[in-house]
């Protein structure tokens, strides 16, 4: 790949990200905030991610897959999201700001994609090019907390309190209307002619790979994953929230420490998964679950930082070693007929309903310890998806018989 294509679609995942990290990791903090929103509310607010999830790949076969080139959709899509971004910083009602929201996800999910076939489709050796492309966008979502603490101190309590979080949203519209622009001028990314013979929902949506699930271990996966999701809903929707209000010295600049820690345990994955399997890689990234949200339970500002810190810290390992893994483990069982169909079953599963179902558990257990001064019982609001990720570890653990995966023949 040419040096010029590589720094197009680095700048690309940069920017894709930094609109996503730029709004979405304070938005539980802005909601409660600045628009008085229930724990309901905000549960409803987040769940606009799990449906855009489930509608992204109906559009993405129907129209991206099949007439246009993916870079015109990615620019259309997001000049589109840039005038719903701005629109969402211009209201104060959270009735107002839900339709706001709910169209933008709709909006961006597909864009997920997008990107990744504008990359894929540049690329000879997708296993040695991809990840150093993909690493720009986890860059991307770190700076965008290190522009929100310690550039612009947006995240202080003084300045959420005075309305700075409203700027989080004008900051990437204009990231969006810039990444809109600069799409037209990527790679040109053509329908795939192959979709043109026809169209299967089935297939988008996953079922195809429904069979797979009369193997008695991947159902056992499959289930674990939609119910891992509810733990981790959690952590998106409550882990703001709940620094500034311990007040935390910019919060979201040190929440981007979990995304610095992915790209380190991404690295030390596959030596993991060679040396250990599966099943003890996915356990180990369920247990450190059930170990973050204790550390968030029993940590304070204070003496215990350091607690909070190492909770951050951990989402490399919760996040690769359960869903990397499990990607790895769903492309080996699945076989080349149906690797997309089962790949697309998991997402829907786990980022569609699991997610879903997590962000309405979420917002209910907020709102249950919820005090009469409007601060909130942190330690017992913790201690449920610790305890929910427990449960989990120990079903996994006893029942799913293990497998034998050669990691080096994943593609």
């Amino acid at each position: 790949m040419k040096s010029s294509i590589k720094l197009q679609l680095s700048f690309m995942m940069f920017l894709q990200f930094f609109i996503w990290g730029g709004w979405f990791v304070t938005l539980g903090t802005f909601l409660g905030n600045n628009l008085n929103a229930t724990g309901g509310q905000i549960a409803i607010a987040f769940s606009t991610q799990s449906w855009g999830a489930i509608i992204a790949p109906v559009f993405i076969g129907l129209i991206a897959d099949r007439y246009f080139n993916a870079e015109i959709i990615l620019g259309i899509l997001h000049l589109l999201g840039s005038g719903l971004l701005f629109l969402m910083s211009q209201t104060d009602d959270f009735s107002v700001f839900y339709p706001y929201v709910f169209g933008y996800m709709l909006l961006y999910m597909p864009t997920l994609a997008l990107v990744n076939s504008v990359s894929f489709n540049q690329m000879k050796d997708t296993a040695a090019e991809f990840p150093l492309i993909r690493t720009f966008g986890t860059i991307g979502w770190i700076i965008s907390g290190i522009f929100i603490s310690y550039v612009f101190g947006w995240d202080t309590q003084a300045s959420i309190a005075s309305g700075a979080l409203y700027n989080t949203f004008k900051m990437v519209a204009l990231a969006s209307l810039l990444l809109g622009i600069f799409s037209f001028g990527l790679p040109k990314t053509p329908p795939y002619r192959d979709n043109q013979k026809g169209f299967s929902l089935k297939s988008l949506l996953g079922w195809d790979a429904l069979k797979l699930l009369k193997d008695r271990n991947f159902l056992l996966f499959f289930i674990a994953s939609i119910l891992i999701c509810i733990p981790l809903a959690f952590y998106y929707q409550q882990a703001n929230p709940f620094l500034v209000e311990l007040g935390m010295d910019n919060p979201t600049a040190k929440m981007s420490l979990g995304q610095a820690s992915e790209v380190l345990f991404m690295i030390l994955l596959p030596i993991f998964f060679v040396r250990f399997g599966f099943k003890n890689t996915i356990l180990v990234g369920m247990i450190a679950w059930v170990i973050r949200y204790l550390l968030f339970a029993y940590g304070d500002v204070g003496d215990r930082t350091f607690m909070l810190i190492v909770g951050i810290l951990l989402h490399g390992i919760c996040y690769d070693f359960f869903f990397v893994s499990g990607q790895i483990y769903t492309d080996f069982k699945a076989g080349e007929k149906v690797k997309s169909a089962a790949q697309g079953l998991i997402t829907l599963a786990t980022y569609g309903v699991g997610m879903l179902i997590g962000f309405w558990i979420a917002g209910k257990i907020l709102d249950a310890f919820t005090l009469e001064s409007g601060q909130h019982d942190w330690k017992m609001i913790w201690k449920f998806p610790a305890l929910f990720a427990l449960g989990v570890f120990i079903l996994f653990l006893l029942v799913f018989k293990n497998e034998k995966i050669n990691y080096k023949n994943q593609s």
